[in-house]
């Protein structure tokens, strides 16, 4: 994790302390610090919304886009975690103005927002809950926060929304809708993809390995990065992040392991043929292979091999610095790459089997 991303963060969440602070002694406390706790949650769904939309720089803020992911979902924990707070405790002032029907639908609204946002995040935590399902309800998450951001703009409050503080808190909230209505946009206008075709599938044991060339101009990538994929195939459309388990190369061609975890790589193994149409999204991703100069562990279980496999593939007589690969498999059989990665073995570079 990018420690630049979580110190913006956390500055973005205390600035707005600059302004409330004044507040204190004209207002109850309470409720002060409420009004502080739903702002804090806003700004924390704008930040959430502005990542799911994978623009380039986020990984340079945040890190590697599997980290972005991480502190997304926890971002969204704990800015649900500030509106409950917000809203279990009294943010109601006196001597803000009369209430109006305009009011009374902001009070309304927010109360929609929070608890739409709530549901969806249980459903986000709870594991079980089939993909496509939690996909398809995952797309209303930036509804709700409209509602909010709304809820907040008409609300009564101690300051203006033409105030500095009322500025910046619409601003965060402009971010989140706005990157929520990109989100919405077809596909095809948002999405920089590159078109490639099947060459090869093969299939052992509980995985599948899908070789693709491209019929354009390719995309570029590091060993070691991921990217994700879709199918013109009717049912597999939908675009999944995979691990690129091969090097670049001259030809451009690319690989992809996938292992049998769940409905879609089951079916995805079975359906995938040679011929078969793809596109791919630009390489993500920082895990990448460290320098020649310093000796090097790598440690793998499984389907984990992939980015390790790509790194063995960028090795050469100038690794001069000592690597031991250490690749943990429930049995012999079900170790993938076995024989490329012995064959990767040189004087400075050892690999390990180990059978749990």
């Amino acid at each position: 994790m990018n420690p630049l991303g979580l110190v913006l963060i956390v500055a973005a969440s205390l600035i707005p302390l600059y302004w409330y602070f004044p507040l204190l002694p004209q207002h109850d406390n309470l409720a002060v610090l409420s009004q502080y706790l739903g702002s804090v949650s806003l700004i924390l769904m704008g930040i959430v919304q502005f990542m799911a939309t994978r623009f380039r720089g986020i990984e340079a803020i945040f890190g590697g886009m599997d980290r972005v992911y991480v502190l997304h979902k926890w971002l969204a924990v704990t800015a649900i975690v500030f509106a409950a707070l917000h809203d279990t405790i009294d943010a109601d002032m006196q001597g803000l103005g009369n209430e109006t029907f305009l009011t009374d639908l902001a009070e309304t609204l927010g109360e929609l927002g929070f608890y739409g946002i709530l549901v969806l995040g249980i459903i986000t935590v709870i594991t079980f809950v089939p993909y496509h399902y939690w996909k398809w309800s995952h797309r209303f998450i930036g509804f709700f926060f409209a509602l909010s951001a709304i809820h907040f703009a008409f609300i009564l409050k101690p300051f203006s929304n033409t105030d500095p503080l009322g500025l910046y808190i619409l601003g965060f909230c402009a971010l989140g809708v706005l990157s929520y209505l990109y989100l919405l946009l077809p596909k095809n206008w948002t999405s920089h993809t590159a078109g490639y075709q099947v060459n090869q599938v093969e299939r052992f044991g509980e995985s599948c390995e899908i070789s693709l060339t491209p019929t354009g101009r390719g995309i570029k990538h590091k060993a070691g990065q991921f990217a994700f994929i879709s199918f013109d195939n009717k049912d597999k459309q939908e675009p999944h992040p995979f691990t690129i388990s091969s090097a670049p190369n001259d030809q451009g061609d690319i690989r992809f392991t996938i292992k049998n975890l769940g409905d879609y790589t089951a079916d995805l193994a079975q359906s995938i043929k040679t011929g078969d149409k793809a596109k791919l999204s630009r390489a993500y991703g920082h895990f990448t292979r460290p320098k020649h100069t310093s000796p090097q562990i790598w440690i793998a279980a499984g389907i984990g091999i992939t980015p390790f496999m790509a790194w063995a593939q960028t090795l050469d007589s100038k690794q001069t610095a000592p690597i031991k690969l250490y690749y943990c498999a429930a049995a012999k059989e079900q170790a993938l790459y076995l024989e490329a990665l012995q064959q990767a073995q040189h004087n400075q570079v050892l690999f390990l089997l180990m059978v749990l």
